[in-house]
This record gives C-alpha cells, sequence and structure tokens, in this order.
C-alpha cells in the first residue's frame, strides 16, 4: 500500500513522515528530498541562467531568494515546477519499485497540485488553521506575515485537500492526540 501524506505548508507532514518511519520503520520517499536534489544538481545551471547569480549563496540555490522570485509570479513558479516536478516523480517511482509489496508512505505537499495522485492507494492530509501554519513558518523559516501567505496562497486551499483526503490528520491538537490518530490507522491498515 501507498500512502500519499500531503497538507498545507509547515502543517506538519514531517513530523507525521518521521513518526510512521520512526515508530513502524515504514519507509518515507520524501518529495522536498527528492526536489532539492534535483534543485542541487540537476536543474541548477538553468535556474541560475534565468534568475542570475543573486539567487546563489556559497555555492549553493538560496531558497529564500528563490522563494522571493517563484512566491510572487505564478509564471515563475510554474515554469521551475515544469523543471522539478517530472523528475520528483520519475525518481520516486524507480525509489517505488524497491518496495512492491511494503507499506509506503510518499510525503508529497503537492500532491493534488503536481497531479502526483496516481502514485498513492490513499491520501492523508495533515491539517491546522492557517494562524498555525503562519506561526510554525515564521519561527522555522523566519519569513514575514507576506511571505508566509504567498507560500501558503501557492497551494491548493487546504480545505480542498481535506475533501480529496482518505484521513484527515488534524494537528492542532498535541502531539500525542495526532499520534494516537496515526496508531488507530496504521492498526486498521495492517490488521489481517
Amino acid at each position: 500500500m501507498r500512502i500519499g501524506l500531503t497538507g498545507g505548508i509547515a502543517s506538519g507532514k514531517s513530523t507525521v513522515a518521521n513518526y510512521l518511519h520512526e515508530r513502524y520503520g515504514i519507509p518515507v520517499l520524501s518529495a522536498d528530498r527528492y526536489a532539492n536534489f534535483i534543485l542541487e544538481n540537476l536543474v541548477k545551471d538553468s535556474v541560475i541562467d534565468r534568475y542570475g547569480e543573486k539567487i546563489v549563496r556559497e555555492d549553493k540555490i538560496d531558497r529564500r531568494s528563490l522563494g522571493q522570485i517563484i512566491f510572487t509570479d505564478p509564471m515563475e513558479r510554474a515554469w521551475l515546477e515544469s523543471k522539478i516536478h517530472p523528475l520528483v516523480r520519475e525518481l520516486m517511482q524507480q525509489d517505488l519499485a524497491k518496495y512492491q509489496e511494503r507499506l509506503v508512505v510518499l510525503e508529497i505537499p503537492l500532491l493534488f497540485e503536481a497531479k502526483m495522485t496516481d502514485l498513492v492507494d490513499q491520501t492523508w492530509v495533515v491539517w491546522c488553521k492557517e494562524e498555525t501554519m503562519i506561526a510554525r513558518l515564521q519561527k522555522r523559516n523566519h519569513l514575514t506575515i507576506t511571505e508566509c501567505h504567498d507560500r501558503i496562497n501557492a497551494q491548493m486551499p487546504i480545505a480542498e485537500k481535506c475533501k480529496l483526503a482518505d484521513l484527515i490528520l488534524d494537528n492542532e491538537g498535541n502531539l500525542e492526540q495526532l499520534y494516537q490518530k496515526i496508531d488507530r490507522k496504521i492498526t486498521e491498515l495492517t490488521s489481517p
């Protein structure tokens, strides 16, 4: 079984993915990790050609500088996604072949937007309020309110994702409540 794990930005997807991996030993394939690899190793030159050296810091793409471009200009975001998403799909499918009979989690923030639902059997959406996402983004990424809104608005609204979900994981409470809901679902999936 393949679980597609998605949700809003800073909703707690990585928290859920880490718990599934650490508690149950479930392999997690992270679209963000693939995208980071692709950005730095496969499309870096074309990205620098497009945006210039201003997005480079210490020989790496500076995510904040790139984010200021792509999260304020939908055309630029579409261009970058057209370079990265097909390669994410390709690498993810290659790695999925290793887990034919196993339960595996595909952590894909843009699962619906990138049209990758065909890779999964179930979709789990991690949900929290927009105010919570903003607070977490500000703490984690040191973003301004405007930058937070730009990133949130670049994704499908969380309410729409929830309508498409097989399971909604409410991440407004404490971690114990979140983990209990995950435990119940894993027990349901793995019981004979």
